[in-house]
């Protein structure tokens, strides 16, 4: 009797459980919008499917099959999807919201036609990469996005629109798609061409890509403490184009453009760019060489740097400089006086008035300038200067129709007056006065009721 007794307390055990198990597979959990299509069953994403189970350890949701899409009446109607593939709503009135929302681009996908194509964290160019696509890789579209414009080398945007995406193994984030291939698909096994396996990251490459290379000659201009604004500029560079596909080369005096396929290694921190003649190397974390072959085949090497800092806040910085150096000088005047070379005056906004200065002319001035021009502060002297002058000066004059002449100054300042030796080419290295002329031209200027 025992035995029975037992027999059937166990037997009405497992119904129980037998219970459970049946009510977990069958009552609904929700309903998903599926966002990749699956290819068995054979269902188009855009879908609505119930949703009965969600596994945080499998990561999957476990979904029906819609009565269109069952092969027969007897078949599976359950089957499990990855949770990235799905976007869950508690109730079917939201899910159906969100299909009829997803309607325009449920069958657009796109393949990726630029190996190193960057998906990014938001739809700007200069946002973090969160995913590196495979050249012929398929992504799925999942909304048209307003961003800032993907922007070439040259300064130009780029034609093309940032779009929210998915990857295969569920990565989400935008892509622009000048370098896309949009599709629509209607039905059938989705074809994801994937030639090799993932590529092991190529963390050197992707150095280069997280840093703006600039003209050799702007890192000596910022060792050296010396910032020419004539020459430095945010747009000339090299561009590596990954958002693109498009290098670019862009200086004063060079713009030249390589459209490439792929970025292949071709040894220590060296690549070439795919249907080009353009291959650069690392030679620092901070110095790239870009090598390429000009017309008759003539090899070309060109060295950009990456900086330390942002080149808009060396500008600024050196504008700054410019400007309190100026303003110490308008401070003690505005007007200044000599015995012989006639009244300078300056105004608040960098200009200036020289009167009176005949002596001067032909010898220094060049005869029929107009004695009014543009104060610039924009040269510097060499360190044997620096302790016997307060600094150097650029003084240009109006021209007629073009530019005028310039004359470059030392000048020391004091409570007196304004003391100004000129220094002519001869004592000029680029924009640095290196040494005094050896008969050196000296006037004084003192301040009117001093």
């Amino acid at each position: 009797m025992k035995r029975k007794g037992l027999s059937g307390f166990y037997g009405f055990c497992l119904c129980i459980v037998f219970s459970i198990l049946f009510s977990s597979c069958t009552r609904l959990l929700g309903w998903g919008v599926l966002l990749w299509s699956v290819d068995d069953p054979a269902i188009p994403s855009g879908t609505v499917l119930p949703v009965y189970i969600r596994s945080n350890i499998d990561q999957v949701w476990v979904v029906g099959i819609p009565d269109e899409y069952r092969e027969s009446e007897d078949s599976i109607d359950k089957f499990e999807l990855p949770l990235w593939q799905l976007n869950f709503s508690k109730n079917k009135k939201d899910a159906l919201e969100q299909a009829e929302a997803f309607t325009e681009y449920a069958k657009q996908y796109a393949e990726t036609i630029q190996d190193g194509l960057p998906i990014r964290e938001e739809p700007d160019n200069s946002a973090r990469r969160v995913y590196r696509l495979r050249q012929g890789q398929i992504i799925k579209i999942l909304s048209l996005s307003t961003g800032n414009p993907a922007i070439s080398a040259a300064g130009t945007p780029l034609p093309g629109d940032w779009y929210r995406v998915l990857t295969e193994d569920g990565t989400t984030g935008y892509c622009f798609s000048y370098r896309l291939r949009l599709f629509e698909h209607t039905g059938g096994p989705l074809m994801v061409t994937q030639t090799v396996a993932e590529e092991t990251e190529d963390k050197d490459l992707e150095l280069v890509f997280s840093k703006t290379w600039y003209p050799e000659s702007y890192s000596t201009m910022v060792s050296r403490g010396r910032i020419d604004l004539n020459d430095l500029s945010k747009k000339w560079s090299f561009s590596p184009g990954q958002d693109s596909g498009i290098a670019h080369i862009y200086l004063s005096n060079l713009d030249r453009s390589f459209p490439y396929t792929s970025i292949r290694r071709t040894g220590n921190r060296a690549w070439v760019f795919e249907g080009t003649n353009l291959q650069m190397n690392l030679r620092s974390d901070t110095t790239l060489a870009v090598q390429f072959s000009e017309n008759g085949g003539t090899q070309r090497t060109l060295l950009f740097v990456a900086l330390p800092g942002d080149v808009d806040d060396l500008i600024d910085q050196e504008t700054e400089r410019r400007k309190t150096q100026f303003d110490g000088i308008y401070s003690q005047g505005p007007v200044f006086q000599s015995a012989n070379y006639g009244t300078l005056v300056f105004t608040e906004d960098g200009k200036f008035t020289w009167t009176g200065f005949n002596l001067l002319s032909p010898s220094v001035i060049p005869p029929s300038v107009p004695g009014t021009g543009t104060i610039d502060m924009g040269i510097y002297l060499t360190g044997s200067l620096q302790n016997q002058y307060t600094g150097a000066l650029t003084l240009r004059f109006d021209g007629a129709g073009s530019r005028g002449p310039s004359l470059n100054f030392m000048y020391v300042l004091d409570s007196q007056g304004l003391r100004l030796e000129h220094a002519p080419d001869s004592v000029m290295d680029g924009i640095t006065v290196v040494r005094r002329a050896s008969s050196p031209l000296v006037i004084y200027f003192y301040i009117p009721g001093r």
